[in-house]
């Protein structure tokens, strides 16, 4: 969120990667806004999803604002770092996306509404950076928890790709992967913009209607 260099934008490798550490580092206990554990279990008839799309400030508030949704942390995901601190993230030597995974309930948000915040909350075409953040950590990317997230998460992008072009846009660049491990970020980073209302968030969409989840 603050500055880069070009090194920055350069995807790390495991050989490059820092060492990080074994234990997790240490986090809020409870959500700021509902007062639940911020580690609590997925509860039974409930889902999870996990999202980067630049500045997980901004990106929490875009779904802790969404009808639907039960829980909303902000972490680390993608890299090879095991328990990485922001500080180590920033560098770009950690291999990890500033990620926001979101426990929903279904029978009130789909996953396809979901994946159409996504789409349409963020510039999914710029590469390593969002906006004027700038590095691998700003990346655009969806993690699917199994291949039912995994083939809409295609979808969606595919259906989403051509009104992008049509609106004067490039490729989307986002990486869709199966969800990999979430790191939990530091206690001031969750729900920074509800502690912080007037903080800085670098999120902003294209503008463009995303064709998914019109009916969720």
């Amino acid at each position: 969120m603050f500055g880069f260099s070009p090194k920055k934008i350069q995807m790390t490798d495991a050989a490059q990667a820092l060492p990080g550490r074994a234990d997790p580092i240490a986090t809020a206990e409870r959500h700021a806004i509902w007062d639940r554990p911020l580690k609590a279990a997925v509860p039974e008839g409930m889902d999870q999803a996990m999202f980067g799309m630049g500045c997980f400030w901004g990106v929490e508030r875009i779904f802790w604002q969404s009808k639907g949704i039960w829980l909303t942390m902000v972490g680390y995901a993608g890299g090879f770092t095991p328990n990485p601190t922001y500080q180590e993230v920033c560098t770009g030597q950690t291999g990890h996306n500033e990620v926001v995974r979101v426990i929903f309930d279904p029978a009130q948000i789909s996953y396809e509404a979901l994946l159409a915040k996504f789409w349409e909350g963020h510039d999914p075409t710029q590469g390593m950076r969002q906006g004027n953040d700038r590095g691998t950590q700003y990346r655009s990317g969806v993690y699917a928890y199994g291949d039912t997230q995994l083939a809409a998460a295609m979808a969606s992008r595919d259906a989403f790709a051509p009104r992008l072009l049509q609106a004067g846009y490039g490729a989307i660049t986002t990486e869709i992967l199966p969800a990999p491990e979430f790191y939990y970020a530091e206690d001031y980073h969750q729900q920074y913009l509800h502690k912080n209302p007037n903080g800085y968030c670098g999120i902003g969409g294209t503008g463009v209607s995303c064709p998914v989840g019109l009916t969720a």
